[in-house]
């Protein structure tokens, strides 16, 4: 096994790897963020980074920059199934993060399915992100691994020079469980997979509204935890 090098992405070729890596992780019915936008994007302040083996592409991340020049939104990470479990979903944060540090960036924000136990607990668990938003069936109907469910979304929230503390301390005051293999589920009782996606949907909603953020995630239980928004 060669060493893993990150870097941003260089040349039309590098960038079509990039474009069929999400092929092989969404699927081919997926609608894929085509290699020449990501070229044009990266070129206008942008970045697309990938993990490379050789010569291989094994995992990317792709954000690009909004209204608010201190704000990059992520809206890309996928790591090939044959290199999962090798921290690169993290390393590749941690990348964009140094990669904003050095350009003034402050904060970056994506969205994920709230239902996504690997996920929550990336996110939430180990890259401390926060979240008081949510966005019901934010792209409409979905195909791939996504199809089957309202595409439901939270924004993710992360600090780029390090998260407030004291967002994180203190006794939790709400859990929301969700299921441990949302996928699972929708192969095997779609109707309870649809349930969960409007409780859950329901419970944060509620959360949110009352003044309330995650700030944290438990996997052993496959809840949030939320508690009082500051400020």
């Amino acid at each position: 096994m060669s060493e893993v090098v990150l870097r941003d992405l260089v040349g039309m070729d590098e960038f079509l790897k990039a474009e069929e890596l999400q092929w092989i992780v969404w699927g081919k019915d997926d609608t894929a963020d085509p290699a020449d936008l990501m070229m044009v994007i990266q070129h206008e302040g942008g970045l697309v980074a990938g993990a490379f083996e050789g010569e291989e592409l094994i995992g990317y991340v792709f954000g690009f920059p909004t209204r608010t020049p201190s704000i990059q939104h992520s809206h890309r990470l996928a790591v090939s199934p044959k290199a999962r479990g090798r921290g690169l979903a993290i390393t590749l944060k941690h990348y964009q993060r140094q990669w904003c540090l050095e350009r003034g960036i402050t904060l970056i924000r994506w969205t994920f399915d709230p239902l996504r136990h690997l996920n929550a607990n990336l996110n939430v668990g180990r890259l401390g992100v926060t979240v008081s938003t949510y966005f019901p069936d934010y792209y409409g109907a979905m195909k791939g691994i996504n199809s089957g469910l309202a595409s439901d979304r939270i924004l993710a929230e992360w600090a780029v020079p390090g998260q407030e503390m004291a967002k994180r301390n203190g006794d939790t005051a709400v859990m929301v469980r969700i299921p441990e293999d949302i996928d699972r589920l929708l192969a095997t009782d779609k109707k309870a997979a649809e349930a969960e996606r409007l409780r859950v949907r329901h419970e944060l909603t509620h959360h949110f509204e009352n003044g309330y953020s995650i700030t944290g995630y438990d996997p052993s239980l496959c809840a949030y935890l939320l508690t009082p928004s500051l400020g």
